[in-house]
């Protein structure tokens, strides 16, 4: 990677910033989860928190390369100009920047599973070492290749795999060991609002991605589909939450996340009245922060942190 004059600005503008509050809030969630069993340890969080914003550079690296050669961010496109689309990086250096960061992501897991399990606990340091790699190469085949599962309607099963499921049981399990079938609740939270983040991206975008040959979920169903389809993804999110409220109940603090809600019904009695896609994409920043927001909540309210 070349670090010219403005070089770094224009990285920094590839590596989109943005969207790491949204890939945080898993690994908040986690800690939360950690820390009412009092098995919270500062240098595992500050380690997942790094590895996860590497799996996210990673990704949006590889979107801005996979669509870019693909032809799919073009001047049809309605988000935010891409780095390739726009020239100010090419397909080689964006290659470059992808295996580069592939390469510290993978000494950043191993560091990581050294502090949690050292190598005592081999079988967990293996199948956590496989999920690293199954992170990145997730990060990476989402727009990338022939083969790319984002072209072919699998986006949404990956996010909320990786950034519910994974995310926040496995952040848990570092500290603990052990995952509770409780902890299953503000896993599919988060898992539900993170592919509704991508839903509102795949709506503002379907028109452009059908003529590109991108077949999301909102591309094969159709519009109207895609906007019944964000409103379930936000009454099970708010499903699971009241669930993870009633199992962890001792405080009215627990109803925090909750409260999170209130903005996420207003942002769908939005979407179901927007016609025109370009109005969706504000709703994407908006709904990425309640994400954040609501691990925030959640880390206060299960903990009793007020």
């Amino acid at each position: 990677m070349s670090f010219e004059t403005n070089s770094l600005k224009i990285w920094l503008q590839a590596a989109r910033l943005r969207t790491l509050p949204l890939s945080f809030s898993g690994i908040i969630a986690g800690a939360a989860l950690a820390i009412g069993e009092g098995a919270f340890n500062g240098y595992i969080g500050v380690l997942s928190l790094w590895c996860t914003l590497l799996f996210q550079v990673i990704s949006n690296f590889a979107n801005d390369y996979g669509d870019g050669l693909k032809g799919t961010d073009n001047d049809q496109r309605l988000g935010p100009k891409r780095v390739l689309q726009s020239g100010l990086l090419t397909s080689s250096q964006l290659k470059r920047g992808i295996v580069i960061l592939s390469v510290v992501a993978l000494f950043s897991v191993l560091l990581l599973l050294l502090v949690s399990f050292g190598m005592s606990n081999w079988p967990y340091f293996v199948l956590f070492f496989i999920l690293g790699i199954a992170s990145i190469w997730s990060a990476i085949r989402y727009t990338v290749g022939g083969n790319a599962y984002g072209y072919n309607g699998f986006g949404d099963l990956f996010v909320f795999l990786f950034f519910g499921l994974v995310s926040v049981l496995g952040s848990k399990f570092l500290y603990t060991f052990h995952i509770s079938p409780s902890d299953l609740l503000p896993a599919v939270v988060l898992g539900s609002l993170s592919v509704s983040v991508l839903n509102l991206n795949n709506l503002r975008d379907h028109e452009n991605d059908r003529f590109s040959n991108k077949n999301t979920l909102v591309v094969k169903f159709g519009y109207k589909w895609g906007k019944i389809y964000h409103l379930l993804l936000l009454i099970l999110a708010f499903l699971a939450s009241l669930g993870a409220t009633y199992f962890s109940f001792d405080s009215y603090l627990n109803f925090l996340p909750l409260l999170v809600f209130i903005p996420l019904l207003f942002h769908a009695i939005k979407v179901f009245k927007t016609t025109s896609p370009s109005l969706l994409d504000p709703e994407l920043k908006k709904v990425a922060l309640l994400t954040f927001l609501w691990s925030i909540c959640f880390l206060i309210g299960y903990n009793n942190l007020l």
